[in-house]
């Protein structure tokens, strides 16, 4: 059996996440920082809520011990959490502004990761997956064909180019550990107001993709729902 740790995973790309590979028959951890939403999303799925708050070391110190002391080991991590931030024009950004995003989708990777690598190091088949965005890609965010091209978010942007740097390397420091990143794309979330063509499932087919690798699977690789991706 395999075991899944997802963060922020009560709703949207996370939650389908879960769905989808516990249909594939991996057990999976509920990760969310709401109490009330991380359980009912875990009942209705008939998954293992665990509490974690990806921006505060106790938490995801606490989050881990939890697992290590009910499963022992996970085989699949899979770090999901990430918000948009400030909506502010570029000149209107500030510091703190940048914190707060960089401590979710940066800073929040490396802490889960770190707190939850001793436990993946325990499964024959550790995986990693990071969930970036094309927004993050200089070959999408230059291409005019591309909608990326075509939207503005400095914080977001930057913070996703900075998830695919860090899975790169993560993947080249951890030779024991299949780490890749995925773009769901331009998929109908929360996240955007519903505004995105693509359905939550297909947002999340990369995501599933990695997440089901086998021990001969990439390792350091970007790919969204139609394969690799261009850094």
């Amino acid at each position: 059996m395999t075991t899944t740790f997802i963060t922020g995973a009560n709703r949207s790309l996370g939650y389908e996440t879960a769905r989808r590979l516990i249909e594939a028959g991996h057990t999976v951890l509920i990760g969310a920082r709401d109490l009330e939403r991380g359980q009912a999303a875990a009942e209705k799925l008939g998954a293992r809520f665990v509490q974690i708050d990806v921006t505060d070391d106790a938490s995801v110190a606490a989050a881990a011990a939890d697992v290590e002391a009910r499963e022992g080991a996970i085989d699949v991590l899979v770090n999901n959490a990430g918000i948009l931030g400030t909506h502010n024009p570029a000149d209107q950004i500030t510091a703190a502004d940048a914190r707060a995003v960089f401590e979710v989708n940066v800073v929040g990777i490396v802490r889960v990761t770190h707190a939850f690598l001793p436990l993946l190091r325990k499964s024959a088949n550790p995986v990693i997956v990071n969930v970036s965005s094309g927004m993050g890609s200089f070959a999408a965010t230059h291409d005019p064909e591309r909608v990326e091209s075509r939207l503005v978010a400095p914080l977001y942007t930057s913070s996703k180019a900075a998830v695919t740097m860090l899975t790169t390397q993560y993947a080249k420091a951890l030779p024991d550990v299949k780490v890749n990143t995925a773009d769901p794309g331009y998929t109908a979330t929360d996240f955007n107001g519903h505004s995105g063509p693509q359905t939550v499932t297909e947002g999340t087919d990369a995501i599933v993709e990695l997440a089901t690798i086998g021990a001969d699977g990439p390792t350091g690789t970007f790919r969204d729902r139609h394969g690799e991706m261009a850094w």
